[in-house]
């Protein structure tokens, strides 16, 4: 874990020294790509330690809910006492909710790293005009001119629950731990678990085109892999200082 912290400290100090370099320094940008690169790794890392620790989780969960039972039998005999039943279904919310956390960050730690992957993709876009998007192989982009933040989010999801008749399904609202671990500012973007060519993913994206909210969809590193797919609503996520 040292490792992918360092890898993520080198990105942060490069993206801030690439913002205010004027010109910037030979080989800056060789160096900028081995860090956004080292980002990209640190991600997908820190998401195969997730997968080799839900399993662990899981376990947990079975155990607890096994005691409960045992517990529930216990006191239907008369042989312990009902609190015991009551600190067994804390512990079973407990290791619950400790399972559905790891799988929460598992669904960040990936978009995440599909945006790291998507870096280079990102940066040789040329900027849109307002109202444009622009597409390349694994993202699109909207550079809206309207301000954005968290305070628009219920217009969002009153639109979306109307069209589909589902909630709108947020996978990250600012700010998580996942984006403090890995170096990102999220602190005023919002990631919507949708496929950008799903008919959901284009709606979303036509409501937030014709507002001129900025955006970024994500169709994942991999084509044909919905892994990772979301859409970004706000500007890009820079490295944090």
């Amino acid at each position: 874990m040292s490792r992918v912290l360092a890898a993520l400290g080198l990105v942060a100090t490069l993206a801030a020294g690439a913002a205010t370099a004027s010109p910037p320094a030979p080989g800056a940008p060789r160096e900028l790509e081995a860090a956004r690169a080292a980002q990209a790794e640190a991600a997908r890392r820190y998401r195969e330690s997730l997968d080799a620790l839900l399993p662990l989780r899981e376990a947990a969960v079975t155990r607890a809910e096994r005691a409960l039972e045992r517990q529930q039998a216990l006191v239907a005999e008369g042989l312990v006492a009902p609190a015991e039943v009551e600190s067994a279904e804390r512990a079973l919310t407990a290791a619950r909710d400790d399972a559905e956390r790891t799988r929460t960050s598992m669904r960040e730690a990936e978009m995440v790293a599909t945006e790291a992957e998507a870096a280079r993709e990102l940066a040789a876009l040329p900027p849109t005009a307002p109202g444009e998007v622009r597409a390349g192989a694994t993202l699109i982009r909207h550079d809206g001119r309207a301000a954005w933040s968290l305070a628009q989010l219920p217009a969002l999801e009153r639109f979306f629950a109307e069209r589909f008749h589902r909630p709108l399904p947020v996978s990250a609202r600012g700010q998580t731990p996942v984006h403090d671990r890995l170096g990102f500012d999220h602190h005023e973007a919002l990631d919507v678990a949708v496929h950008p060519d799903s008919a959901e993913g284009r709606a979303l994206m036509e409501f937030l085109r014709t507002r001129s909210i900025p955006f970024l969809a994500f169709r994942a590193a991999q084509p044909g892999v919905a892994t990772g797919a979301h859409v970004h609503v706000g500007r890009p996520s820079p490295p944090t200082s």
